[in-house]
């Protein structure tokens, strides 16, 4: 076998030398498609239609984005034209990492997020879910899927969420709640940065055993508010308020029964963008009953992390204690859960 003379290092050094510095303008070369939560997509602009940016990207294919959700980056010019390098065939991908496999992957799921885009526009959206199943001193699993939609004007906005939750032991069901809330806020004075608020909520617990015996309810919220924004910058908006909420509970599990009661309460709501595209959004309640005096709270908080235009995921940590309906199911729940956003 002969040996490759000091000649031949070189030439090779040169040729790769050569590759990488035409690989760096050829990324030069491509338009980006930056979000306002810092997401960048490499590739092609298209062209522009009726306050929508037509963008042909490197990794998801063809999106459409409203003009007032993303700018485009025009693309480097060129430094000076380069000699086209020799072909070299890739090394062979590990079958646990093929990066076809990868991009097809996310060009279907960018695919998905355009259809639904398509068909629910002009509402913004998302579609997450969480699943475990353990299997240790007994089998467990629990499944949780939602989806929400969101839409705004300039002094209105409008939310709808749909959750569905479940959880089983031994075969044993032990969580079965399905939950939907809506959320209707007006501006009244951008000066005092005042606002109304209205928020229904439904949850139906065909699993409740607060005694050991079946004791599944239908519960209908409703909260009335009057609220002040203290901070309402794009990065950072703080608000508190006071609310009256009416509450209906009927009992599905025998003996049937149907109790109301209305009870006052305070909330206060943040919204805060974090370094590295971290969304953290929180919204917590105390009750209070001038009537019968009891008195109780609530806490959601999310954190959430954008990875492409599409794909996002987050922590989820709730609870509600001593609520005051009198029959709804008290919890603490912490989740991870993986969404697709439209």
């Amino acid at each position: 076998m002969s040996r490759s003379s000091p000649g031949n290092f070189i030439i090779l050094f040169v040729l790769g030398l050569a590759m990488g510095h035409a690989a760096e303008l050829a990324a030069a070369a491509r338009d980006m498609l930056v979000y306002p939560d810092g997401d960048r997509v490499q590739g092609r602009l298209v062209g522009r239609k009726d306050g929508i940016i037509v963008f042909q990207s490197d990794r998801f294919g063809e999106l459409r984005v409203p003009a007032d959700k993303a700018k485009v980056v025009p693309a480097k010019p060129a430094a000076a034209p380069v000699a086209a390098a020799p072909v070299v065939e890739p090394a062979a991908a590990a079958p646990d990492d093929d990066p076809a496999a990868e991009a097809r992957m996310d060009s279907g799921l960018a695919r998905l997020a355009a259809r639904l885009r398509e068909g629910f526009k002009p509402w913004r959206g998302r579609v997450a879910f969480s699943t475990e199943v353990v299997s240790d001193t007994a089998d467990r699993s629990t499944l949780s899927i939602e989806g929400r939609l969101s839409r705004k004007w300039t002094a209105n906005e409008v939310r709808l969420n749909g959750r569905y939750d479940f959880s089983q032991t031994k075969d044993l069901t032990t969580t079965d709640i399905i939950k939907a809330d809506a959320l209707w806020r007006h501006d009244l004075s951008r000066k005092r940065n005042s606002f109304v608020q209205y928020r229904p909520t439904l949850e139906w617990n065909r699993a409740n055993f607060p005694a050991g015996l079946p004791a599944d309810y239908l519960l209908l919220q409703q909260e009335i508010g009057y609220g002040i924004s203290l901070l309402a910058r794009p990065e950072r908006k703080l608000r508190v308020g006071v609310s009256e909420n009416l509450f209906d509970v009927w009992t599905t599990s025998a003996p049937a029964d149907h109790t109301a009661r209305t009870v006052e309460s305070a909330f206060v709501e943040t919204e805060l963008r974090l370094p590295w595209g971290l969304l953290l959004v929180e919204r917590g309640v105390y009750y209070y009953s001038f009537s019968s005096q009891d008195d109780g709270w609530e806490n959601q908080i999310d954190l959430t992390k954008k990875f492409t235009a599409t794909l996002s995921t987050s922590i989820r940590h709730e609870t509600r204690q001593g609520s005051p309906d009198g029959k709804a199911q008290d919890y603490t729940r912490l989740r991870l859960l993986l969404g697709l956003d439209f």
